[in-house]
C-alpha cells in the first residue's frame, strides 16, 4: 500500500495527522525559508522512526526549535542542546539535535549567498537525487539519501510525493510543484 493509498483510505474527520500532511503539506511547494527548515528537522528526526510520529510531534518540534527559526536555532548552544536533551516531547537525540544547529548555520550562509533557502534550493533544480543527496552532503548533516529525498518529495522538488491517481497529485502540480517544470 503507497502512503496516497493509506492517506485516502482514512476516513475525512480522522485524528490519524498523515491525512491532513498528506492532503495539505506533502509535495506541496515550500516558499518561506523557516517553513523549509522546519520541515528539514523532521525528515532529520524521523530518521530510523516512525513518521506519524514525527508528525504528532510536529508542535512540540516548532516549540522547541523556536517556532523553526533558522537565526534563532543557529544560535544555539550547549545550554540548549541540554534542553533539548531534556525535553520528552521532541527526539532527544544529541546527534541529531547537533545536526539541526549545524544546519541551521548552514542555511545562513546559503541565505547570505543566495538571498534565501529557497533561492539556493531553485539555483540547483533540477538534479536527480543522487546529485541532490551529493550536494546536500557538501553543506549539512545528517543527510542521507532518505532524508533528503523525502525532504525534496514533500517541498515539491522531486517527484514522487503522490501517485498520478491520487487526487491530491494534480493540486501538487497546480500548486506549483518544481518537479514539474519543463527544463
Amino acid at each position: 500500500m503507497t502512503y496516497c493509498d493509506f492517506a485516502n483510505s482514512l476516513p475525512p474527520d480522522t485524528d490519524d495527522p498523515n491525512k491532513h500532511y498528506h492532503d495539505h503539506q506533502y509535495g506541496f511547494p515550500v516558499g518561506d525559508d523557516n517553513a523549509l527548515f522546519g520541515r528539514l528537522i523532521l525528515e532529520i528526526n524521523q530518521a530510523g522512526l516512525n513518521w506519524t510520529l514525527m508528525l504528532k510531534k510536529q508542535q512540540a518540534f516548532h516549540t522547541a526549535y523556536a517556532g523553526f527559526d533558522i537565526v534563532k536555532v543557529a544560535a544555539f548552544d550547549e545550554h540548549d542542546v541540554e534542553r533539548l536533551l531534556n525535553d520528552a516531547g521532541i527526539v532527544r537525540n544529541r546527534l541529531k539535535i547537533n545536526a539541526v544547529i549545524h544546519n541551521a548555520r548552514a542555511v545562513l550562509h546559503l541565505q547570505a549567498e543566495y538571498g534565501s533557502f529557497k533561492n539556493w534550493l531553485d539555483a540547483h533544480h533540477p538534479r536527480d537525487k543522487a546529485a541532490w543527496v551529493k550536494l546536500f552532503k557538501q553543506h549539512f548533516k545528517f543527510a542521507g539519501g532518505e532524508i533528503v529525498g523525502e525532504f525534496l518529495m514533500s517541498t515539491g522538488y522531486l517527484k514522487g510525493a503522490h501517485d498520478e491517481h491520487c487526487p491530491i497529485y494534480r493540486q501538487t502540480l497546480a500548486a506549483g510543484a518544481k518537479w514539474a517544470e519543463p527544463v
